[in-house]
């Protein structure tokens, strides 16, 4: 997995962990269900680019 992916997926995560957490804080389901789908996204991808490194190996 490149640097680049990694830091990608990680912004993707946190900011998704960001939105969840305001979503919370104001009652706004629609934007803690945005997080939640911005940090179920970052995780496939991390996965996606463990499977393809395994392959490389």
């Amino acid at each position: 997995m490149g640097i680049d992916d990694k830091l990608n997926n990680a912004t993707e995560d946190a900011t998704g962990k960001l939105k969840e957490g305001a979503g919370r804080a104001t009652d706004n389901e629609q934007l803690e269900a945005e997080g939640r789908a911005d940090q179920s996204t970052a995780k496939l991808k991390q996965a996606g680019e463990k499977i393809k490194d395994a392959f490389k190996s």
